[in-house]
């Protein structure tokens, strides 16, 4: 039985002064609260499209526990002192995805940027971006449709690979693992055929590009097992992120709308077994398979733990690696690092405004989460009346 590394509050917030530890607790304890965080959002979205002068207040409450700041620079000084206590960082330039050209070649530009950055640090094992911020949102999902692209469409899909393909080829001369996140399940066909393609051709000796696999997804682990099937009839090594997926109430209000199945699980319970079931796979194929488990789940950071011991695999094997976002599940990321597995935190960063998308999802995320906010609000206060002692 694996020990339960995960009460150790002493280790989670090692790095968190007085003042922080309190500026969590508080926005927790807000983020718990479901109509709070409704009118929350609401009022945010309002006061940024009306410019108002709120960028102070979200820099100092939210923005700063959940980001590392607003340039790549910003985020050094965070990189280090995660990196002293045994906690990798992937930088992750959280502007949401934009319809017009110039947004998206910024986007190509910072991710090549954080590739090199990457090179130079032992820190830093990861890149990674998100499809849309490399192409329109729409244009992926007609792409992805079947439909029929016009002229002008086909050009802007071209671009779209182009980026791909530079960022792929980046990653690869670099030799940086790149993870390409997942979005809405109407886009991500157009996004796992490309995905697809990058990976047969820059995965032919390790595992270079890596998809995520959103696992609240019925269909993801028959996915994974047929994606694997051809990896192993065309010669090349998969990267998996496995995730339990982050768009939840999105997926199954349009499902409803359109009169469509729902592609999500049908509960919970059949989520963590997908997951679960995933990460088994994975490690059975470890040959083929690096994988990169992104969760702020306790049970299954510790069954991927106790199968790595069954399985004798060393906690600090290169082909596994688990990862959660910054500003949650510290008690996770910092025990699992202090007991010598490779652990990684996403560190968003990017402009106030550019970023609040990517903010408010993580708290609407954390209130439709049952047990999430308690756990990290428990944490907490056990850490703050440990200190007081």
């Amino acid at each position: 039985m694996t020990e339960r590394i995960f009460e150790n509050t002493q280790t989670a917030f090692a790095l968190k002064t007085d003042a922080e530890l309190d500026r969590a607790y508080f926005l927790f304890k807000l983020i718990s609260v479901e109509p709070l965080v409704k009118i929350g959002t609401s009022l945010t979205n309002f006061a940024i499209k009306a410019k108002l002068p709120v960028e102070g207040i979200i820099r100092t409450t939210v923005f700063d526990h959940f980001c590392g700041g607003v340039s790549e620079s910003d985020c050094l000084p965070v990189v280090d002192r995660m990196w002293e206590a045994g906690v990798s960082t992937i930088l992750d330039y959280s502007v949401e995805g934009k319809d017009s050209e110039d947004p998206l070649d910024d986007a190509l530009a910072k991710t090549l940027e954080i590739i090199d950055f990457a090179k130079e640090s032992r820190a830093i094992p990861f890149a990674v971006f998100k499809p849309s911020g490399y192409g329109r949102f729409a244009l992926f999902v007609k792409k992805g449709g079947g439909g029929r692209l016009t002229q002008a469409e086909s050009a802007e899909w071209e671009r779209v690979v182009q980026r791909f393909e530079k960022t792929c080829q980046r990653a690869y001369d670099c030799d940086v693992p790149l993870l390409i996140d997942a979005e809405e399940s109407w886009m991500q066909d157009a996004a796992d055929e490309l995905v697809e393609e990058m990976m047969r051709r820059f995965n032919q000796k390790r595992p270079i590009v890596f998809n995520t696999l959103q696992m609240y997804r019925a269909d993801r682990l028959d996915y994974l097992q047929n994606l694997h099937q051809k990896a192993q009839d065309s010669g090349f090594k998969l990267g998996i992120k496995l995730v339990r997926g982050a768009y939840l109430e999105k997926e199954n209000e349009r499902a409803e709308e359109k009169g469509y199945p729902s592609p999500i699980c049908a509960s919970k319970q059949e989520t963590d077994i997908n997951f679960d079931s995933a990460v088994s796979y994975c490690l059975d194929h470890l040959a083929q398979i690096s994988l990169y488990a992104g969760t702020h789940n306790e049970q299954s950071s510790y069954k991927l733990m106790e199968a790595m011991h069954e399985r004798k695999i060393p906690r600090e094997d290169p082909r596994i690696w688990f990862g959660q976002l910054y500003g949650m599940s510290d008690h996770i990321s910092f025990n699992l690092g202090k007991a010598g597995f490779n652990v990684s935190k996403y560190l968003p960063f990017g402009p106030v405004r550019d970023v609040m998308p990517y903010l408010i999802r993580r708290a609407e995320e954390n209130t439709s989460v049952a047990g999430q906010t308690n756990r990290e609000l428990e944490l907490l206060k056990k850490e703050r009346e440990r200190r007081k002692l």
